[in-house]
C-alpha cells in the first residue's frame, strides 16, 4: 500500500511534478484536519513547522 499523492498544497497551491527530486518528493508533509486530509509543500511546511507541531488550526497560521 502506498501513500496517497498530494493534489497541491492547502496553503500555496503549488503542486508535485512528476520529475520532481525525490528528496524533495519526501518533504512533502500531510496533515489532517477535522478528519480531511491537507498535504504542504516542503516551503509551507518549513515555514510553519511551529504551528504544525504545536497542532494550531489552519486558520491561526
Amino acid at each position: 500500500m502506498s501513500a496517497p499523492e498530494p493534489a497541491a498544497c492547502t496553503r500555496c497551491g503549488r503542486t508535485r511534478a512528476a520529475g520532481d527530486d525525490p528528496a524533495t518528493a519526501l518533504a512533502w508533509v500531510s496533515t489532517r484536519e477535522r478528519g480531511v486530509p491537507r498535504w504542504l509543500c516542503p516551503d509551507c511546511a518549513r515555514r510553519h513547522v511551529r504551528d504544525i507541531e504545536g497542532k494550531l488550526p489552519d486558520e491561526y497560521w
